[in-house]
């Protein structure tokens, strides 16, 4: 048995004034392509950029929304709508969008991200 031990870092993305609420930019993060979108004031959401139906960096140009109480993005390409925290795809089960936690400390923008430990 193999136990993988992973180490948690946070790196800083931009400022929050960076972002436009309820629009999605996006960072380069190591060889990742990540998606970030502003909800609210400190409201931040980080997913994966590529579309999970196509493999297209486009998530950045989702459209954002809501699914009763769960926040979502919609692909700008074939409309699969998955939820913004588990990356759950609510229109096609097959589907998941890579999610990583992301939160603002001192007006900067930080996403969270896992790698081996040494």
């Amino acid at each position: 048995m193999t136990i993988t031990i992973e180490a948690t870092t946070w790196v800083r993305v931009c400022g929050i004034r960076d972002l436009e609420q309820g629009w999605g930019e996006v960072a380069l993060l190591g060889t990742d392509q990540v998606a970030l979108v502003r909800l609210g004031d400190d409201e931040i959401y980080a997913v994966d950029h590529h579309d999970p139906h196509t493999g297209a960096p486009v998530m950045a140009r989702g459209i954002t929304g809501s699914r009763g109480d769960r926040l979502t993005i919609a692909s700008p390409l074939h409309k699969e709508v998955y939820d913004l925290v588990t990356g759950e795809c609510f229109t096609n089960e097959a589907l998941s969008l890579r999610t990583f936690t992301a939160r603002v400390v001192d007006g900067m923008v930080e996403v969270e991200v896992l790698s081996p430990a040494s």
